[in-house]
């Protein structure tokens, strides 16, 4: 079993989440835009609709795991893996990935794990999320400027929630491009088609979604009450 030193601690691979809540929503954003967005990275992303990428927004509260307890904040990107097919139908997602374009954090432990075991893109921000209420609400603000403010409604439970093996991971950091392997256990999983509200800040990365298209309509969002994660050893392309 590997092990890292971050911060004077050893982190023993996989890294273990044993708790955590998390409310994300998918949206339809302009591939053309979403292209320029991730052209960094040397990934191209997947369209779901003819000149349509998906954009995921995601924020998460780590009640227990090894990198301790945070708040943070996810926008990334469906792509395709490298030689698949540039489209993706209903059933062909075994040929995506997710890009991890921007992920602030507001713990400095979990910052440097990040970045070092993996090269996720993570950043100090002030990440309020207020999730004791019917809607879950995160307000995200970076250097002091609003990023945004983003509120979901729970929807219907899904049924056969369990173990899953989600679509893996991509990121870039430093020039190199990385692909994570992962896995979740859910439960209390609830899906609602749109759902979602969003009012942008004066960030630039608020600009960033705005030249996205958002705020629009989401395809689908989604709460997830109780999720126990896995990560495994990142893998350079």
């Amino acid at each position: 079993m590997a092990s890292h030193l971050i911060q004077g601690r050893t982190v023993d691979m996989p890294v273990r989440v044993r708790d955590a809540e998390v409310c994300s929503a998918l949206y339809p954003v302009r591939a053309d835009a979403a292209r320029a967005v991730i052209a960094y990275s040397g990934l191209d992303v997947t369209e779901v609709l003819p000149g349509k990428a998906a954009c995921l927004l995601v924020f998460v509260d780590y009640r227990d795991g090894d990198l301790d307890t945070y708040h943070e904040f996810g926008m990334a990107f469906l792509v395709r893996r490298p030689g698949a097919p540039a489209s993706v139908g209903p059933g062909e997602l075994r040929h995506a990935g997710v890009f991890v374009h921007w992920l602030p954090v507001d713990q400095g432990f979990t910052l440097e794990a990040g970045r070092s075991l993996w090269g996720f893109p993570k950043e100090l921000a002030d990440i309020e999320l207020r999730l004791a209420s019917p809607y879950k609400r995160c307000v995200l603000r970076k250097d002091g400027r609003l990023v945004l403010d983003m509120l979901i409604k729970p929807g219907v439970p899904v049924p056969g929630a369990g173990v899953m093996a989600p679509l893996d991971a991509y990121t870039h950091c430093d020039g190199v491009t990385r692909v994570v392997p992962w896995t979740v256990r859910v439960r209390g999983a609830r899906m609602r088609p749109s759902g979602a509200l969003i009012r942008l800040g004066n960030h630039p990365v608020a600009k960033e979604l705005s030249e996205l298209g958002l705020p629009k309509r989401a395809m689908f969002s989604t709460t997830v009450a109780h999720a126990a994660m896995c990560f495994g050893e990142a893998r350079e392309l």
